[in-house]
């Protein structure tokens, strides 16, 4: 046993710990990246016919064996197949933007304190609106689909883009740096088929957004009257102009000098974090 180790040892250099580190690390971030999600169970899939073609091979079952050796020939294009939308997000977070590079701490609490009250008005009054909050992950090409602004974040700048009568009420209002960079912007829709068919459009392009994006979505339901937060394609529901402020500074890392969060938002707050499958409520 110590002549194996001693061997062992002899053998292993330290560069090639680092490198099963780093493929460890890799795996693992995959493993997270896709967990929860319908990329799993794909993989899953995949990991049964490899099994398969092991077994098939084993117990020379010839005529399967061929098929699925077939099927294996092509793996790496099934795979771009299968999984191009998860490949794109893991992408997208490998070359991550700056997180609020031009705002400074006093304006992002400035910020979110504009934003939940123009959510509370805006449910109040039942109108409907979209304010998004980039994060690490940009929103250019979701920028541009809208009219640019550059504006400092206000309530009643928010509460006038969204009244009916603004021509640009229809889509949703993106915030980038600390700063309003454009209204009227299109959103992808939620591809989930499992999603609660009560949900409307508005709903749809939220919980769309941030199961592809680590953006956050002030989401205001004009049936309902009620202000939401989505997150991770995970939404909580009908929240008080303090839940929203103080939600959005937990979300985003900024010491407030508040009451402690109401157990159903910290748990939302921590299963949004960590779980990219999303909850059921309206």
């Amino acid at each position: 046993m110590f002549d194996l180790l001693l061997n062992l040892k002899s053998s292993v250099r330290w560069i090639d710990l680092i490198d099963v580190t780093i493929v460890a690390f890799i795996v693992y971030r995959v493993l997270l990246l896709i967990k929860g999600t319908r990329a799993m169970q794909m993989l899953t899939g995949l990991g049964i016919l490899g099994i398969c073609f092991f077994l098939s091979s084993t117990l020379e079952v010839f005529t399967t064996h061929w098929v699925l050796s077939y099927f294996f020939d092509y793996l790496i294009l099934i795979v771009i197949v299968l999984f191009q939308d998860d490949l794109r997000k893991a992408l997208t977070h490998v070359g991550k933007n700056p997180f609020f590079s031009g705002a400074s701490a006093e304006e992002e609490r400035a910020m979110v304190d504009e934003i939940a009250r123009a959510a509370t008005r805006l449910a109040k009054e039942r109108i409907g609106a979209l304010i998004v909050i980039e994060r690490e992950t940009g929103l250019k090409n979701f920028i541009d689909t809208g009219s640019a602004l550059e504006a400092k974040v206000k309530a009643e700048l928010l509460y006038s883009i969204f009244i009916p009568a603004s021509p640009i009420h229809d889509g949703a209002v993106i915030i980038t740096g600390g700063r309003i960079a454009a209204a009227g912007c299109f959103l992808p829709l939620s591809k989930d088929p499992n999603i609660d068919k009560r949900y409307g459009t508005r709903h749809r392009a939220a919980l769309g957004l941030t199961e592809d994006s680590d953006a956050i979505v002030v989401l205001v339901s004009e049936e309902a009257g009620e202000a939401h937060l989505v997150k991770n394609g995970k939404l909580t529901t009908n929240l008080t102009e303090d839940e929203i402020s103080q939600s959005l500074a937990a979300l985003l890392d900024i010491s407030r000098g508040q009451m402690p969060l109401p157990r159903r938002l910290r748990a939302w707050l921590q299963s949004s974090s960590s779980d990219p499958k999303r909850d059921g409520h309206v």
